[in-house]
């Protein structure tokens, strides 16, 4: 049985639309790996999201996780284990009035022994580095501190992939650098596989991998600096690039001999640097 999530070509129409939200998808992605999915509004990525853990289901074509197809009703609950999702709000993820009783939901309804599931409480918490707001109320916590026990209480499942919604659109600075900085975490430490759908193009950037969406399709897909080195592409899509990748797009339209694929502060100062 294949470690990965598999979509093979995948069609999604919403009931009361005429028009189809995703079109021909076909994409692997292994175990292990850190896929960032970007486009503009209404591209498709959410619906996507939802298509990956079986809360959706296509159209037309298949999605297999690690070789379940969600199609089969009876395997759901086995899929939606290992594929958890986190979605943009966490408020809508929060189901109790303690931080350890919101974690322990998941568990608790998959039948897992009361010890497993205070031990997985326990992890989860601790990874997420909130383990000492365990008998906070989530009201009282700002607004990275609660997605993060959202995230928290997907761990408790035991999920291999977590798939996450534009986990940081509603939160400030503090809270977006908090969520990352978790997830990159789950990725690096933990070896999850991360889905992270996002419209902030420096939290594309830390991925292995990145899928442009564009009207339903999936019209581009490569590494960050292959994706975003074709900055006039991206913007005749709708989309923006890092910030220090416009500088260097803009220097060398000045005729200055800067790489097109500068991702992050530090290679634009080594480059510049060299220039000096």
């Amino acid at each position: 049985m294949a470690a990965e999530i598999r979509l093979e070509n995948v069609f999604y129409q919403y009931s009361q639309s005429k028009d189809l939200a995703l079109k021909e998808i076909n994409l692997t992605i292994k175990k292990g790996e850190f896929v960032a999915i970007i486009g503009p509004n209404g591209s498709g990525k959410s619906t996507l999201a939802k298509l990956f853990n079986g809360l959706f289901t296509p159209t037309e074509g298949d999605v297999w996780v690690d070789g379940l197809n969600t199609r089969d009703k009876d395997r759901i609950w086995d899929i939606r284990q290992k594929a958890g999702l986190v979605f943009q709000n966490p408020d809508n993820q929060i189901v109790a009035t303690i931080v350890e009783e919101d974690v322990a939901f998941g568990p608790e309804n998959l039948g897992i022994p009361p010890e497993e599931i205070r031990k997985r409480v326990y992890e989860a918490l601790k990874t997420v580095e909130l383990y000492e707001y365990a008998h906070k109320a989530p009201h009282l916590l700002s607004g990275g501190q609660k997605q993060r026990v959202a995230i928290a209480g997907i761990l408790a499942m035991k999920p291999d992939y977590i798939i996450l919604d534009e986990p940081t659109a509603m939160l400030d600075p503090v809270g977006r650098r908090e969520v990352n900085n978790t997830i990159k975490k789950l990725n690096r430490e933990e070896n999850k596989t991360i889905i992270l759908i996002t419209h902030f193009m420096e939290e594309a950037v830390q991925a292995d991998r990145v899928f442009v969406m564009e009207k339903g399709k999936i019209v581009m897909e490569g590494s960050p600096k292959d994706i975003f080195s074709k900055v006039e592409r991206l913007k005749q899509i709708g989309l923006d690039v890092p910030q220090v990748t416009e500088l260097a797009n803009s220097l060398r339209a000045e005729g200055l001999d800067v790489r097109g694929d500068i991702l992050t502060i530090d290679e634009m100062v080594e480059c510049l640097c060299r220039l000096l």
